[in-house]
């Protein structure tokens, strides 16, 4: 397992400082970030840094399979939050390369999934397409759509990968799955992942 560590604080500004010391002395950063509704405040005190702009391109972890402007996708938020900035935004399909990340960037659900790897699936580390497309089962109510993701090989093709997780159910199953008590996405990713791993929890 890798170096996995909890940060002191989950606060909108050590959020920030630490996305923008993973990717700003990068050429040419490759910078992986989640959707949902978590992410946005986060997204928009990023966007506040001054920063070279230009060097940075953002990747989305998943994606729900809605067109942009439908305010369900997770593309529309980062335009939303960072098309002001000079950051190049990448839409996730199926055909695309995913690069080798400085900085992937990971939410999780309270049932274990992260981007759209659900437990009714099975994620694999070596697996061959690197972008999948799904269907959630159950599809969740707020968001039933089909989704697009990063698999296990591209997310974890990372230098560092960022955690960010609320509440004390998530807590649970995340410290579950870092005892090895389940076999959860969040699991395989802790079991696969080779570069550092910093987690940032706040109770709600």
């Amino acid at each position: 397992m890798s170096d996995i560590h909890y940060a002191d604080s989950a606060s909108l500004e050590a959020v920030a400082d630490f996305i923008e010391a993973a990717i700003t002395s990068r050429e040419n950063a490759q910078l992986a970030v989640p959707g949902g509704r978590t992410p946005g405040p986060y997204l928009a005190q990023f966007a506040r840094r001054d920063m070279d702009w230009g060097s940075v391109q953002i990747w989305l972890t998943d994606d729900r399979c809605v067109p942009a402007d439908h305010e369900a996708s997770n593309y529309g938020l980062l335009k939303k939050h960072l098309g002001a900035t000079e950051a190049y935004i990448t839409p996730l399909a199926e055909d695309l390369e995913p690069p080798h990340f400085d900085l992937v960037w990971l939410g999780m659900g309270a049932d274990g999934h992260i981007a759209s790897l659900f437990p009714n699936m099975d994620p694999q580390p070596d697996g061959a397409a690197q972008i999948v497309r799904n269907t959630p089962d159950p599809l969740p109510p707020e968001a039933p759509f089909d989704r697009v993701s990063l698999n296990m090989a591209a997310l974890t093709n990372s230098d560092a990968i960022m955690l960010l997780v609320s509440g004390d159910e998530k807590r649970a199953v995340l410290d579950a799955a870092m005892a090895g008590e389940n076999d959860l996405p969040i699991a395989r990713l802790l079991g696969a992942a080779t570069c550092p791993i910093t987690i940032f929890w706040s109770p709600s």
